[in-house]
């Protein structure tokens, strides 16, 4: 039995232990297409960023954060303000216990009362389990972007997934 899992939103203080669970994505895997991690400082200022308009959430188990879920801008364009790219990344003790579904229901939920009414994710394949935690949590298949990205010595496609938010009215101003 695992403990339970607590979320809440990112604080400066978080930048160290995120920047660590995602420096394993970008130094051991393709799921990000960054070649170097980010310091702990630019860390904190991507938390910062990203809750200038949207959200960054941790998820903690017995005081340790295991993972983060975060939302951005899908393109800069105008047109786009009600649509956000959503990302989670967990630590790899905690992958498959279910708290990817946790934290990215979260933010989800906080991304839809922020007004945001389409979530966009881009998954580098292959990445089974990331695929399916993207249908899972209600996601639709949009298409693929065909080597697109080049990393670890190959070219990689990214599938994109979304998922609608708010309803199908007008968008909140």
């Amino acid at each position: 039995m695992t403990a339970e899992v607590t979320l809440r939103d990112a604080a400066p203080a978080d930048a160290a232990a995120c920047a660590a669970i995602y420096a394993h994505y970008v130094e051991h895997t393709t799921a990000t297409f960054e070649e170097i991690a980010p310091s702990v400082e630019e860390m904190m200022a991507r938390i910062a960023s990203a809750q200038e308009q949207h959200a960054w959430l941790v998820a903690e188990r017995d005081g340790a954060i295991v993972g983060y879920a975060y939302g951005g801008p899908f393109k800069a364009r105008a047109a786009y303000r009600y649509s956000c790219e959503v990302s989670v990344y967990l630590d790899v003790t905690a992958r498959g216990g279910g708290v990817g579904r946790i934290v990215y229901a979260a933010l989800l939920a906080r991304m839809e009362s922020l007004g945001m009414r389409m979530a966009c994710g881009g998954v580098t394949l292959p990445n089974d389990a990331s695929a399916a935690l993207h249908l899972a949590m209600g996601f639709e298949s949009v298409g693929t972007y065909r080597r697109i990205g080049w990393k670890h010595g190959e070219w990689r496609d990214v599938a994109w997934f979304q998922k609608p938010l708010g309803g199908d009215g007008p968008p909140r101003d």
